[in-house]
């Protein structure tokens, strides 16, 4: 098992446990923290608190791994539907930087709390390859258009502060915050808080792309780009992009 279980009253906690990839995702992480979600109501959790072990959220995909496969991409997609169709709470403790596929585990979730020195990136335009549109539009919708462009067409860091101010962190704080403001929407009317879930979540952010868009994403991963960037990963030096 790559995650850890454990639960407080109405709070179950899911950590991340890969500390030695910065609890990087692969296809097995996805799939058990996806079944730890959808298992926590019938364990009659009201709410759920996600983290990471050690000193990073999540380092995003693991391009070390089994992430570029076609199995990854899918159970990455189920994981986040299960985080945002969960009928219940779920609060992400950004213990420290998110990237990647770990920013948009924290956009899944409901609500955010982020250490004082965490910040969340999506270095797509440096990878070479594409979010869905689902990222697109959660970030826009949890952050405001502005700062969505920033992290995603400029690359940007956002750290705690930044994200803060714009509505991205809806708290500043370690785990300790998060377990205590989980613990007290535990005692809130959990038939209020699905009802709520359910309507800030039908934001047209699942709405399947049209086919420009379908194809851009497709190109863009396909592209010679995504393996000139992962071949300069690992060759420790900037890529050269060609736009092909």
């Amino acid at each position: 098992m790559s995650v850890g279980i454990t639960r407080d009253g109405h709070v179950l906690t899911i950590e991340l446990q890969r500390e030695d990839r910065r609890n990087a995702l692969n296809t097995m992480l996805c799939t058990e923290i996806r079944e730890a979600v959808e298992a926590a109501p019938d364990q009659g959790a009201r709410v759920i608190v996600l983290t990471g072990q050690g000193t990073s959220f999540c380092a995003g995909a693991d391009l070390s791994g089994d992430a570029i496969p076609s199995e990854f991409p899918a159970a990455l997609i189920g994981l986040m539907r299960a985080v945002s169709a969960v009928p219940i709470p779920v609060v992400a403790a950004v213990n420290g930087p998110a990237v990647g596929a770990g920013v948009q585990l924290a956009i899944a979730s409901d609500l955010r709390v982020v250490a004082p020195d965490a910040f969340l990136a999506i270095p797509v335009t440096k990878l070479g390859i594409a979010v869905d549109n689902w990222t697109v539009r959660r970030l826009t919708e949890v952050a405001g258009g502005g700062v969505a462009r920033t992290i995603l067409m400029g690359a940007d860091r956002v750290g705690a502060q930044q994200a803060f101010a714009c509505g991205l962190a809806n708290k500043i704080g370690g785990l300790d915050t998060a377990l205590e403001w989980a613990g007290s929407i535990g005692d809130l009317a959990p038939l209020t808080l699905r009802h709520l879930k359910l309507v800030f979540n039908d934001d047209g952010s699942l709405d399947p792309p049209n086919d420009i868009q379908r194809a851009a994403y497709e190109a863009a991963w396909g592209s010679k780009d995504a393996v000139e960037a992962r071949n300069a990963r690992l060759e420790k030096r900037p890529p050269v992009f060609q736009g092909a």
